[in-house]
């Protein structure tokens, strides 16, 4: 995938994980976007200015939940599914959040279910209201069929090419977190999608960093050996960033 050398670990089941070789590479590793499409832009614009003065690779991890809860999840779709900034390579993660939406899109998730988690704003930013349509469709299916014939197919295409893991020898890049004692590649998809306390007691055990987001937090600090990187941009205004080159780290903020 362009000058970015790594390989996709294939599994019987589970999403791909993906394994990085970072050597002369700067990684910017993004939280939780939530459709906040202004402060995705703006904070992009602070990597490519911080980018510009640092030699080596470039690459953006973005660690998932790109929808539901704030204003804009289409068009954010619509930018990470467009080419990344000229001179990086970009790689996106699932979060729970896609996760559920294709979980809903594949009829194993109910739409009261779905708007529960915060999925009603996602559905505007395609101009789908679906507490008025539920007035003119009723209970008989036809709400569903609707709202899933109205969500552009490239999207979900692209929330199903999503991997759910991105590591290197001294790091991992995940939504939510690890589980203490399995081996990455067993890792199940829920953990890595979902899980905190079992995570966060272990976090001074772990065998590498571990850049995540999922569970938000008012700012940023290392805990053991991961830090979180979810500021809660739908409420706050604040998307965070963390810049990884050689052995130091820099937050940046929308």
């Amino acid at each position: 995938m362009g000058f970015l050398n790594f390989r996709q670990q294939n599994r019987p089941q589970g999403r791909e994980r993906v394994e990085l070789e970072l050597s002369d590479t700067v990684v910017y590793a993004v939280g939780d976007v939530h459709g906040c499409f202004r402060e995705l832009r703006a904070l992009e614009a602070k990597i490519v200015a911080d980018a510009a003065m640092l030699p080596g690779r470039k690459l953006i991890v973005m660690l998932g939940d790109y929808i539901d809860r704030g204003p804009d999840s289409a068009r954010v779709l619509d930018h990470l599914i467009a080419p990344p900034p000229a001179g990086f390579e970009r790689i996106c993660l699932i979060g729970n959040h896609e996760a559920q939406a294709l979980d809903y899109l594949d009829g194993k998730l109910s739409l009261e279910r779905w708007l529960a988690t915060g999925a009603r704003s996602a559905l505007f930013s395609y101009d789908i209201d679906a507490e008025h349509l539920a007035e003119l469709y009723g209970s008989s299916g036809k709400l569903d069929e609707y709202i899933r014939a109205n969500i552009p197919r490239d999207h979900i295409r692209f929330m199903r090419s999503l991997p759910i893991m991105a590591y290197s020898e001294r790091f991992l890049f995940v939504h939510a977190g690890i589980r203490p004692g399995v081996p990455l590649l067993e890792q199940k998809d829920d953990d890595l999608l979902y899980i905190r306390e079992e995570f966060f007691e272990a976090s001074r055990r772990l065998d590498r960093w571990v850049v995540h987001g999922h569970t938000p937090t008012d700012f940023p600090r290392i805990e053991g050996r991961r830090l979180g990187i979810d500021t809660g941009a739908f409420k706050t205004g604040r998307l965070t960033a963390v810049r990884i080159a050689n052995k130091g780290g820099r937050l940046l903020f929308s």
